[in-house]
C-alpha cells in the first residue's frame, strides 16, 4: 500500500477512509432502485424504460435518465421481438358497417366505445385463434375468446365475455375491422340484441382499427413471441395470464398519464360517485 498510494498522489491515511467511509444517500438510493429494477425486469422482462421508470418511481423519486443510467450499468435491457403484420380478408359480400369513429380512440368513460380483433398464436399442434374486446376509456381488454377455429363464434364469445363483465351503455359503438366475423349476419344481430352500434374503418385504412391492434403488439412482442408453446392449452394460459395478471392490472400505460387500466377504471369510479354524491 506504501508503494501505490504515491502514484495517485494520495496518502496511507487518505486511502482508508475513503475505503471505510459510508456509503451516501444518493449511492443508498440507487442501490434500492437499481434492486428494484431488476425485480421487476426479472418478473417482467419485456418491460422497456417508460414502464420500468414508472413503476420504479413508485418506491423512491428518480428521474427517467437516472433509471437509464442504472439500467445501462445492470445491462437491463427489453427482451422484445418485433411484432409480426396481421393481415385481414374481408372479401365477403356481407353488409360493411359505417364508419362512426374515424381515429377517435379515447372516450370519457368506460363503456361508449369498444375495438374488437382477431389474432393467430403458433402452437406446437397448430395455430391458436385469439379474439378480443378493448375498451377505448380506459384500455381494458374486457372480453377474449380463444379456439382453434377462426370462425364468427370465436368473436362472439369475446362479445358476451365483454357483455357480461362490464354492461355496455346506451348507444355504445363497436369498432372492428371489415373481416367476416365480425360483418356476419349472427355477429350484426347479437350486437343489435344488446344495443350496440357496429363501427367499421373505411377501406384500405391501415389504422382503421389501430386500437385494438396496438393490444395485439404489446402480447405478442412482451409474452408471446418469447416463449414456444407445445400444445394450445399452454398458449391459452399464457394469454390468461398475461391479460388478467399483466395487461389489465399491472402495465403501465402512456395513454393513461402511466397507470394500469384496472387502477384507471377505479379512479373513474371513485370521481363518478364523489361527483354524484
Amino acid at each position: 500500500m506504501d508503494k501505490l498510494c504515491p502514484l495517485p498522489e494520495v496518502t496511507r491515511g487518505a486511502y482508508y477512509a475513503w475505503r471505510n467511509r459510508e456509503p451516501g444517500a444518493r449511492k443508498l438510493e440507487d442501490q434500492a432502485i437499481l434492486r428494484r429494477l431488476i425485480e421487476l425486469h426479472q418478473k417482467y422482462p419485456a418491460m422497456g424504460l417508460g414502464s420500468l421508470h414508472q413503476m420504479a418511481r413508485r418506491a423512491a423519486r428518480c428521474s427517467r435518465k437516472r433509471v437509464w443510467q442504472l439500467m445501462k450499468k445492470a445491462n437491463i435491457h427489453s427482451a422484445r421481438k418485433k411484432a409480426c403484420k396481421k393481415t385481414t380478408s374481408s372479401n365477403h359480400k356481407n353488409p360493411v358497417a359505417p364508419n362512426l369513429l374515424e381515429r377517435n380512440f379515447s372516450f370519457p368513460l368506460p363503456g361508449q366505445a369498444w375495438a374488437g380483433d382477431i389474432t393467430c398464436i403458433p402452437a406446437g399442434q397448430g395455430w391458436l385463434y385469439l379474439a378480443i374486446v378493448k375498451d377505448l376509456c380506459h384500455k381494458k381488454v374486457v372480453g377474449y375468446a380463444m379456439s382453434d377455429r377462426i370462425d364468427t363464434k370465436l368473436t362472439l364469445d369475446a362479445l358476451n365475455m365483454a357483455v357480461r363483465r362490464q354492461g355496455p351503455r346506451p348507444g355504445l359503438i363497436f369498432r372492428s375491422d371489415r373481416g367476416v366475423q365480425y360483418a356476419s349476419h349472427a355477429f350484426r344481430q347479437s350486437l343489435g340484441k344488446y344495443g350496440i352500434r357496429q363501427s367499421m374503418p373505411r377501406k384500405g385504412d391501415p389504422y382503421g382499427n389501430a386500437a385494438a391492434e396496438n393490444f395485439f403488439s404489446c402480447i405478442k412482442r412482451e409474452c408471446l413471441y418469447l416463449h414456444f408453446f407445445a400444445t394450445r392449452n399452454a398458449a391459452k394460459t399464457a394469454v390468461f395470464h398475461y391479460i388478467e395478471a399483466f395487461y389489465n392490472s399491472v402495465r403501465p400505460h402512456s395513454a393513461l398519464g402511466w397507470v394500469a387500466p384496472s387502477d384507471f377504471e377505479k379512479g373513474i369510479a371513485y370521481a363518478t360517485l364523489r361527483y354524484s354524491a
